[in-house]
């Protein structure tokens, strides 16, 4: 009875060490899926780009268009002078001649000015009538036909169509690729007739290499918006889906965001 018993004991003492055992097994792989599960979102969550980021880049691209732009007819600015409310004006367009009209300064000629220079411009002119005028110029729609490179070229940027450019012209403007652009796959996003956008995939290195028709070298038209994918950062997914791509797409094509 004793050795049955003895038996018995030992039995239970190996039944408690499996199932101890078996408990520190599901606990084990339960952290590790947790872990996993982590370490997953943690990727996806430093992979997505944040809205401030993307704002962050095309900020620099409309900062660098807005220091570069030179007004022309039909462009809108805005005019505040602080503290006086009755010389100011939130909506003061170009006429076709290139000049505005101030209620001080009467007719002004902007043409080709930068606003920086109009500010300056303004700012002089105003000293004659108004104690040290504090002048914002504010870019409000610029209408001149604008085509922008984003992705993998050297100086991705937005350009003011002066005359007739094609593909080759504008990714030459640009700085041409960089050593990741990929040549073979560049999307050309254009607005159709109907308001809506469609998409051009053309190998502009078949084009340089003298193997495609003439014709594949496409003639731009304002709001064009090329797009050179490259490394992981700047494939052309990645690229069309951030925050502020739609507002950018406005821009470029109505000059307003």
């Amino acid at each position: 009875m004793a050795a049955l018993n003895s038996l018995s004991q030992v039995s239970i003492s190996r039944l408690m060490i499996a199932v101890a055992a078996l408990c520190i097994c599901l606990a084990t792989t339960a952290n590790a899926q947790t872990a996993t599960v982590g370490t997953v979102a943690a990727k996806e969550s430093a992979a997505k780009p944040t809205p401030a980021a993307d704002d962050k880049m095309f900020d620099g691209i409309y900062r660098k268009f807005n220091d570069t732009y030179r007004l022309g007819p039909a462009d809108v600015i805005s005019i505040r002078i602080k503290g006086q409310p009755d010389y100011s004006d939130d909506k003061v367009k170009v006429s076709p001649t290139g000049t505005i009209y101030h209620v001080l300064l009467g007719e002004i000629s902007v043409a080709g000015m930068t606003i920086t220079q109009l500010t300056e411009r303004l700012t002089n002119d105003l000293s004659e009538y108004l104690k040290n005028p504090q002048v914002n110029v504010q870019l409000t729609e610029a209408v001149s036909a604008k085509i922008s490179v984003l992705g993998d070229v050297l100086r991705p940027d937005i350009y003011v169509m002066a005359g007739p450019m094609t593909l080759l012209d504008v990714i030459s403007a640009a700085g041409g690729f960089t050593d990741t652009g990929n040549k073979s796959s560049v999307v050309v996003n254009r607005q159709a007739a109907d308001g809506s956008r469609k998409l051009m995939t053309v190998n502009v290195k078949q084009i340089l290499e003298g193997k495609a028709r003439p014709e594949a070298n496409i003639q731009m038209q304002g709001g064009d918006v090329v797009i050179v994918g490259g490394n992981a950062k700047k494939t052309i997914a990645t690229i069309t889906s951030l925050a502020g791509f739609g507002n950018f797409l406005s821009f470029i094509t109505f000059g307003r965001r």
